[in-house]
């Protein structure tokens, strides 16, 4: 098994935990299903999201889907003028036998537009 990494970003319609969950458990269920994971093939996942989310951790909702023996961090995103607004983005460390070329990396609705080179 080689060691990968898996990208993906969703933007948030509003800050509100509910939403959030909902938002990041979506994001984190199709970057595991469109890459073919279970909860054991995850090493670690790095949150980051946008000054203008407080409202809960991302990470709260990796352990809502049930990953909970896997190592999560959340961290903020730099306040740039001009970014996208409301984005939580996702880097998921995980053991696959896929070859890099082959990882899908996931961004949903909007934050599509953030990496136009990698959104599946």
């Amino acid at each position: 098994m080689a060691v990968r990494a898996v990208r993906g970003a969703v933007q948030l319609e509003r800050d509100d935990a509910g939403h959030m969950d909902e938002q990041v458990g979506a994001l984190l269920a199709a970057i595991l299903e469109r890459n073919a994971l279970s909860a054991d093939d995850l090493i670690s996942i790095w949150f980051t999201a946008t000054p203008d989310l407080h409202s809960d951790f991302p990470a709260a909702a990796a352990r809502k889907l049930g990953i909970v023996d896997v190592p999560l961090i959340c961290a903020q995103e730099l306040a740039i003028e001009g970014a996208m607004p409301r984005v939580v983005r996702v880097l998921a460390h995980i053991e696959s036998d896929r070859p890099r070329a082959e990882i899908a990396h996931v961004y949903l609705g909007a934050a599509a537009a953030l990496r136009k080179d990698i959104a599946q």
